[in-house]
């Protein structure tokens, strides 16, 4: 048995981050599926931290996210009001760790001012433009709210929905079943 037979391939889903104007959004479709199959559609991938200062949104893995996301909760209360350092020493944790390093998934994580995505590589990036996506239908989303943020007045908030539902039209992995948190500035 292969472990492709063991752990089956799980796919489904698109999570964005758009910031502009003081505010800072993060959405993310509810789609999880199993090869060809929708195993769920409405589960909840984006969470709210830090006593609502910062908002965390993942990519793969169910269980190994919320693992992580735990832990950037523990790094957080370490550093408060320091993301970048928080989302920088998880980082640093996930690519050493013996334990940590078996785990697959993305986070993107905001609060007020900034956005990063965070992997297990080490990699802990800032977008320029004030946007950011993982997932299956990340690069769909991050396109349509590239434009978008270009070549309109619209709000963070209207930008992350229409840019999911452009996603959820074009990647079979992402569904219309939203969860977004906002941030004020």
């Amino acid at each position: 048995m292969t472990s492709s037979t063991i752990f089956p391939d799980w796919h489904g889903t698109t999570i964005l981050a758009v910031r502009r104007d003081g505010r800072t959004v993060i959405a993310g479709d509810g789609q999880v599926s199993m090869g060809p199959t929708i195993v769920k559609g409405s589960a909840r991938k984006v969470r709210v931290l830090a006593g609502g200062k910062v908002l965390a949104g993942f990519a793969g893995a169910t269980a190994d996210a919320l693992t992580l996301i735990e832990r950037l909760e523990a790094k957080l209360e370490q550093f408060p009001d320091q993301l970048a350092r928080a989302c920088v020493d998880l980082a640093k944790d996930w690519r050493t760790d013996r334990y940590l390093r078996r785990l697959e998934a993305m986070l993107l994580v905001a609060d007020r001012t900034s956005i990063y995505t965070v992997t297990g590589v080490g990699d802990v990036l800032e977008p320029e433009h004030g946007v950011a996506a993982v997932g299956s239908g990340g690069n769909y989303a991050l396109a349509a709210a590239r434009a978008l943020l270009d070549n309109s007045d619209l709000d963070a908030e209207t930008i992350a929905r229409k840019s999911m539902a452009i996603a959820a039209e074009v990647c079979v992995y992402t569904n219309g079943n939203l969860t977004v948190e906002t941030l004020e500035g």
